[in-house]
């Protein structure tokens, strides 16, 4: 049996930039603050976002913040998302070589899947995993756990993934990593999380999978 993949979405399968960006600016704006310019928002694309946002704002105003980003999220923010030039080509090799193919993402399931169909990508997964929208399995660990455990996986399967917490999420597993630097980590946090095979395009990740 070929080994699995997981591939995380932001930053890894599709841009989203835009779409959280101004959703955590929205929430910001709600709440009567200042919000950051879009650039200086990239380090929130990847982690929980929970998390960021209780660096952005407190932890006591950080779940109303959240309420606020989803209220714009789920409503134009997860279709302001570009699918990285290509990827189809990559993952329709993938999955015509047989590999098994999965997406394990901290962003809750009902957006991921809404996104992953909305670019017709559902055809190359045999299935999406996120978090829940209390905050279960938004933690890297737990989620690829948890996803690993459904399928029934044995050793041998491969994350990939362009944040450290898709590094640690991946060797606290004892899956194979595979970082990829065009996303939102830099080489430097790739590297430093643990990840030693990194490729800067989504095309390189043919020749170490097949």
């Amino acid at each position: 049996m070929k080994n699995s993949v997981f591939f995380d979405l932001d930053g890894t399968l599709t841009d989203p930039k835009i779409g959280i960006a101004r959703s955590i600016q929205y929430a910001l704006e709600m709440l009567d603050l200042e919000a950051p310019a879009l650039d200086d928002l990239n380090w929130c694309i990847g982690p929980p976002l929970l998390q960021s946002l209780e660096i952005l704002v407190g932890e006591k105003r950080a779940a109303q913040a959240l309420i606020y980003y989803r209220e714009r999220f789920a409503d134009v923010g997860w279709h302001e998302n570009t699918p990285y030039a290509g990827i189809s080509v990559t993952l329709s090799n993938l999955f015509d070589a047989g590999l098994p193919l999965y997406v394990a993402t901290s962003k809750p399931l009902i957006y991921a899947q809404k996104i992953i169909e909305h670019f017709g990508m559902d055809q190359f997964f045999r299935r999406v995993f996120g978090s829940e929208l209390d905050g279960t399995r938004t933690d890297k660990a737990e989620l690829l756990q948890y996803a690993l455990q459904e399928i029934n996986s044995d050793a041998g399967s491969i994350m990939i993934g362009d944040r450290e917490h898709d590094v640690f999420g991946a060797l606290s597993n004892h899956m194979r990593m595979i970082g990829v630097s065009y996303g939102f980590g830099s080489l430097e946090e790739l590297t430093d999380a643990g990840a030693v095979e990194i490729v800067s395009q989504h095309e390189e990740l043919l020749p170490l999978l097949l």
